[in-house]
């Protein structure tokens, strides 16, 4: 069976959050089972030069963007056994950041027509095309309209994933003629509510849809998660449904990892008392072994649960001896905020700001518990990370929160949870792990071992991938 991944970004070559790790990690997981999966994604510019070097030139050709023809370059490289091919435009793609451009409907639309015109010139014709997240949403779309009924393109299967419903790709009615390039009876399958989505096209064209959680599968059928979508995703929920994501073992193990300060396993966990007084040192606290440690490690933005951070964390700081991290970027509002609490808590929190991987996985590695309260969450690698890490998850029971952390309240859990969305039912949960780790030591020693002991690795993912793949063909 051959799969095409179709993706904004893939580490290691890009790489922005979540959808990159799963874009280059799911593709290894398939290939370690016999499967020929490949990904095909735009040639930044802002992939580092060693990984350039190693890309070979296959061919060029001309895309049409509706009225008019745009270039397009096809590179090829090997990346932990995996092939990727490289969509090269430097009009669209060599530019500082991956998203958030003026132009970037008409940058992925073409991104879109290029994958599949690209098919006919590389040495490689998918059973199916598995697409990512809005960006390449246009893909089942463009293939139901244009490519179905083409020589060499008969019978290929479309998937279209959702990683975060909030991310639509919304986009005003003028774009259909100027980018869309589609006649006016097909404009219902990219329409809605009057304007063009291009998630919406998706769910309508492609064979399956799928959610990175089953619980979140679930959850987007309901008004509240869905951000507008629930209506169609309730009329097509038929071929919806949901698979849990994975993190790469590999990289993250506490074992062999490179970026943290000491190594440590299972079996040898010293050196996670060392990582978290090397950490104590790198930010300036106190260094106390006995004082818990909790790392927040996210986007700041509203649908991470920031909203009940915001209403409690004085409370929290001014009667509780805990520190706290924060790392991540967003929303100004709370950026701003949180350097108001690092002003107001100079001995107990830190903020930085950015993304920055090699500082996550210090948190990882030195904290003691990650809270991560949110709104919404499809997945989540942070927790599934944390628990590699052997630091507890506190975390709001929702989307792939609620599938993989369960509360250690029946002795047998691998962190601590909350239902409701509300700012003291989140830190009840902070304060039962706090307490556990004061007044509870050999329980907190288990709960950390038990955590550790989890297994989130991308096979067992990879066969539920496997089995739809197979399904979708026998229909």
């Amino acid at each position: 069976m051959k799969v095409l991944f179709v993706s904004s970004e893939a580490t290691p070559f890009a790489l922005s959050g979540g959808l990159g790790e799963v874009a280059g990690a799911l593709p290894q997981a398939l290939k370690a089972n016999k499967f020929d999966c490949r990904v095909i994604m735009p040639l930044y510019g802002q992939i580092p030069d060693n990984l350039r070097k190693k890309m070979k030139f296959l061919t060029s050709f001309e895309v049409n963007v509706a009225w008019r023809n745009q270039y397009c370059g096809i590179f090829k490289a090997t990346a932990n056994g995996v092939t990727y091919y490289f969509v090269d435009n430097e009009y669209y793609f060599k530019r500082e950041g991956l998203y958030g451009h003026y132009d970037d409907a008409e940058r992925f639309s073409y991104f879109s027509r290029a994958v599949l015109d690209a098919i006919a010139h590389i040495d490689f014709k998918p059973d199916i095309i598995h697409c990512h997240d809005w960006q390449t949403a246009l893909v089942p779309f463009y293939y139901s309209v244009f490519y179905a009924n083409q020589s060499g393109y008969e019978n290929i299967k479309t998937i279209y994933t959702i990683h975060n419903i909030q991310y639509q790709g919304v986009f005003g009615r003028e774009i259909l003629n100027e980018l869309i390039g589609v006649s006016p009876d097909k404009y219902s399958l990219i329409e809605y509510d009057g304007i063009v989505n291009f998630a919406k096209s998706a769910i309508e064209c492609a064979n399956k849809v799928t959610t990175v959680s089953p619980t979140y599968a679930n959850e987007i059928l309901d008004a509240w998660y869905s951000h507008g979508l629930d209506p169609i995703l309730y009329q097509r929920s038929w071929k919806l449904c949901g698979i849990l994501n994975g993190i790469d073992t590999t990289s993250y193990n506490p074992e062999t990892d490179p970026d943290i300060f000491y190594k440590y396993s299972l079996q040898k966990k010293a050196g996670k008392a060392r990582n978290k007084k090397a950490l104590q040192e790198h930010f300036g606290f106190e260094v106390n072994k006995n004082i818990p440690i909790i790392c927040i490690v996210s986007r700041l933005v509203s649908h991470k649960g920031l909203d009940l951070v915001k209403a409690v964390i004085d409370e929290l700081l001014y009667n509780t001896e805990v520190r706290v991290i924060v790392l991540g970027s967003g929303d100004t509002e709370y950026e701003e905020f949180f350097k108001g609490v690092a002003e107001r808590h100079p001995d107990k929190f830190r903020l930085a700001l950015g993304f920055i991987p090699e500082l996550s996985r210090k948190l990882y590695a030195g904290c003691d518990m990650l809270l991560m309260p949110s709104k919404s969450e499809p997945c989540g690698l942070s927790q599934l990370i944390a628990l590699r890490y052997g630091t507890i998850p506190i975390v709001r029971e929702t989307g792939g929160l609620k599938d993989t952390i369960t509360d250690c309240g029946d002795t047998e859990g691998n962190g601590f949870t909350f239902k409701t969305y509300n700012a003291h039912d989140m830190l009840w949960a902070i304060n039962r792990a706090i307490d556990l780790y004061y007044n509870h030591n050999p329980a907190w020693k288990k709960l950390v071992s038990r955590a550790m002991e989890c297994d989130h690795s991308w096979n067992s993912s990879a066969r539920e991938y496997i089995d739809m793949y197979t399904d979708l063909l026998n229909q």
